[in-house]
């Protein structure tokens, strides 16, 4: 493995790393290019490094049990702490920086770097144009899923850690009610559908003991315990801790939950139906701005509408070629019907089912896992497991995600499937989704970015969603290519994945730009897929509360798949599926833009 990594890397010598620049006179030397660039690398690291220090959660997330007890800080005042970071950073890159004395690794570096803090500079006017509680994620499950995923307990010190955590979560969540109001004062307030759902979740944290005489643990005091116990702790010694923890959750996590609660509540009274970005201040413009920033292009709201209908067509065309295949009888949307309500494409919606569902999927993975050499050079050295989502919060959640592995290598990545209604996870979607959510999908890309020495580290957590979304669909189509989706059926589950994100360019656009309403993008979904209804509604609840973001996989995958076929044109026989991949993945997330560039280059030194 190690070894196939070094040799992966070699073959990006060329398009990364350059051996010397001139100027004008030809004056400069490599000595002096080593020289500038390993000095900015140290510049990207250090910084990177005074970021970790200011936030608890990174270094938890990295694998690091520094500031292992606290939290990150939630408040307004952040914001205006980040803005001046990001001023100061971009004055120095402005007074101590020169491109020419850089290779072409780091020159590509400076770049991202300097357009993040452009960015971030740019954007601080709509600092409070999100909502930091929906029923996506929201800080009020993202917390103590958190505490679930990422705080180990190793021993006590990490135990009382954990505690501390706990503890420290009415400051937290005070700060996140104010973010709350500040919001609703500058006319952000969450639509109405949304209260409803994130009250219930907020509700369902405080279940259980402590909180009531329940028999059943309440989700974190189950979480503490059942790590506690790996410890095998003198009992005395357990039960002091678990007490600990106890007297936390009822003084301090359920006076901050219900202050939330209350809250939330409050603001439901002037909430509104509304539910496009055109409502906010500026709303057009900033809806705008969040487009060019996901997308990474230029394109604007029609242009993305009209991308969408596009696509929409095509595929409604290569599905109608299956239906042919499988011989059904009738319409369309008769055929939609059918795998929407048959039977033998679900699995039962019981613990067997589920349990079934999950070994069917790591079985897929772990079959695709043999034939990665047939596509790639580089594999990441992390592994992947595959999880269902957590019941506390599985009601509300999406439908699958991906988190990415502990850059430390201790904790693998996951795979995680919502099997809270089995309805709207059909078997012929299996193949797909695993292959998106993991291999070869964001686990492939993600976990080799992190893995990668020669990046900085913050190139390896910038996040590209055009980029990393349209690797991830894009890995959806390469399985098909090396002839998996065997089963019809399957095939079109992977068709009905892409036409899935070809609606999102349709209904985002829709419901931000052209005032749809809710029912009306729920209602577009439902005509044009195969989806379950729960599917539908809570596709267009993820537009609402994430404007733009849904637009960037279509949008990645057409520029993957453009570049790819470019390139093939260009170089005939000597184009190589895996060496394009590494072109691809071996510089980590970059804007699409820039990923255009880098293939470019790599074809034109196979022609040189």
């Amino acid at each position: 493995m190690k070894n196939r990594f070094k040799i992966a890397v070699g073959i990006l010598i060329g398009l990364t790393i350059i051996s010397c620049k001139e100027d004008t006179n030809g004056s400069i030397t490599d000595a002096e290019i080593k020289e500038a660039s390993a000095e900015l690398n140290n510049y990207f690291d250090a910084e990177f490094e005074k970021d970790v220090a200011e936030s608890p959660m990174m270094q938890t997330r990295l694998g690091r049990k520094t500031d292992y007890g606290k939290w990150d800080d939630f408040s307004n005042l952040k914001y205006s702490k980040d803005l001046e970071k990001a001023k100061e950073r971009l004055d120095y890159l402005d007074k101590n920086v020169d491109e020419l004395l850089l290779n072409k690794e780091t020159e590509l570096s400076y770049k991202l770097y300097r357009q993040v803090l452009k960015n971030e500079i740019a954007d601080y006017k709509y600092r409070f144009y999100n909502y930091p509680i929906n029923q996506m994620h929201g800080y009020h499950a993202e917390i103590p899923a958190f505490l679930i995923n990422m705080h180990r307990i190793d021993s006590v010190a990490d135990a009382k850690a954990y505690i501390s955590r706990l503890n420290g979560l009415n400051k937290v969540f005070d700060d996140i009610i104010e973010g709350l109001q500040v919001r609703e004062q500058n006319g952000i307030l969450l639509p109405k559908f949304v209260y409803e759902k994130v009250i219930d979740d907020s509700k369902n944290v405080i279940k259980g003991k402590p909180f009531s005489n329940s028999k059943e643990a309440s989700t974190l005091l189950n979480d503490f315990k059942s790590k506690l116990e790996k410890l095998k702790l003198p009992k005395d010694q357990e039960l002091e801790l678990v007490s600990e923890a106890e007297k936390a959750l009822i003084t301090s996590v359920q006076p901050a939950y219900e202050k939330l609660i209350a809250t939330l509540e409050d603001q439901l009274q002037r909430a509104t139906t509304d539910h496009g970005a055109w409502k906010f201040p500026k709303g057009e413009e900033f809806y705008n701005n969040q487009l060019k920033r996901i997308t990474t292009t230029s394109l604007n709201a029609n242009e993305i509408h009209e991308i969408g209908l596009s696509e929409v067509a095509r595929i409604h065309g290569e599905m109608e070629e299956i239906m042919k295949k499988v011989g059904f009888k009738g319409t369309l949307q008769d055929f939609f019907d059918f795998m929407r309500t048959d039977e033998q494409f679900y699995y039962d919606n019981t613990a067997a089912g589920k349990k079934a569902y999950l070994k069917k999927a790591t079985s897929i993975i772990n079959t695709m896992k043999g034939r990665l050499n047939e596509l790639f050079l580089t594999v990441p050295k992390a592994d992947i497991v595959v999880k269902a989502v957590e019941p506390f919060r599985e009601k509300s959640a999406g439908k699958a995600f991906y988190q990415q592995p502990a850059i430390d290598g201790s904790r693998p990545g996951t795979y995680y499937a919502n099997l809270y209604d089995m309805s709207a996870m059909p078997t012929y979607q299996m193949e797909a989704l695993a292959y998106h959510e993991g291999i070869p999908g964001h686990h492939m890309q993600i976990a080799i970015a992190q893995e990668l020495d020669s990046l900085p580290m913050f190139r390896k957590f910038t996040f590209y969603t055009a980029y990393v979304e349209g690797w991830g669909l894009y890995s959806e189509l390469v399985p098909k290519e090396i002839g998996f989706y065997k089963d019809p059926y399957s095939d079109f589950g992977r068709l009905a994945m892409e036409l899935w994100r070809s609606c999102r360019l349709v209904v985002d656009t829709g419901i931000h730009a052209k005032k749809w309403t809710r029912e009306e993008g729920i209602e577009y979904y439902k005509q044009n897929t195969p989806n379950a209804e729960s599917d539908c509604v809570k596709m267009v609840e993820r537009h609402i509360v994430m404007p733009g973001q849904a637009t960037a996989y279509k949008i990645g995958m057409n520029k993957i798949v453009e570049l790819r076929e470019e390139a093939k044109d260009q170089l005939g026989n000597a184009f190589d599926i895996r060496e394009f991949h590494d072109v691809v993945l071996l510089n980590g997330a970059v804007p699409l833009n820039v990923l255009e560039d880098m293939v470019q280059e790599w074809v034109e030194s196979k022609t040189a």
